[in-house]
């Protein structure tokens, strides 16, 4: 049994895609009345690096505009985000506040790791009130590398977890469970891409399987083999 479980937040806990496209849109809108975007906006491309640093988003999204717009825009999409989450327009995935619940219930601590910004974090941990079951929330902003590998280590030091998973939907969370000694549970949700996800021990689609998987010896195993 599992005895610490850290998540991944956008396309593990939060349906990112809800306020994604919405808040690209209003984000590219604003370059656009900059003078500083005349195409389409990039929904698709996002989509396909969903989960990275925002930094490394406008690095691949605005590769030929300065350090300085993309510092601006950051700022602007990050304010979009939040007012969205805020509005109510995003949604938890299906299970998560039962298996949260359930978890908490069965003495396993909850944590989250994501390469989200913290004010967003906040945001979409106090709109869903997640501190009840949440003993804390790590961004990638605490990291001068922004690696999540690192961010996962600060957890597992500082609440000396080696009993744990990291469950996550994208190829920097499962890193961040081998590369920690922790067992990696791959979510096979909206962002997940066949080739990483296949790389994790354990493959879920949907939540409510952590029930048998975290709790049940002989669930992992079974889970492990149709993962495989």
């Amino acid at each position: 049994m599992f005895k610490s479980i850290i998540f991944d937040m956008d396309g593990t806990l939060f349906q990112t895609d809800k306020i994604l496209e919405v808040s690209l849109e209003d984000t590219f809108n604003h370059l656009r009345s900059l003078n500083e975007w005349d195409k389409e906006t990039p929904i698709d491309k996002y989509r396909e690096i969903m989960g990275v640093p925002l930094p490394k988003v406008w690095e691949t999204l605005l590769p030929n505009h300065s350090i300085e717009v993309r510092e601006q825009i950051d700022t602007y999409f990050l304010g979009s985000l939040i007012k969205n989450i805020k509005s109510g327009k995003g949604a938890l995935y299906p299970n998560v506040e039962d298996v949260f619940s359930y978890l908490t219930e069965n003495k396993c601590s909850i944590y989250i790791a994501s390469n989200g910004l913290t004010k967003y974090l906040t945001a979409i941990v106090n709109y869903y009130k997640l501190d009840n079951w949440v003993a804390e929330t790590f961004s990638i902003q605490q990291i001068a590398s922004l690696n999540k590998s690192d961010l996962v280590k600060t957890i597992v030091e500082k609440y000396s977890i080696t009993n744990g998973a990291v469950v996550g939907d994208r190829l920097s969370d499962i890193k961040a469970a081998k590369e920690n000694g922790l067992v990696a549970i791959g979510c096979n949700f909206d962002f997940a891409q066949e080739d990483e996800i296949s790389q994790a021990d354990i493959v879920i689609d949907d939540l409510d399987e952590l029930k048998t998987i975290v709790c049940d010896s002989k669930g992992l195993s079974y889970r492990k083999t149709i993962a495989q």
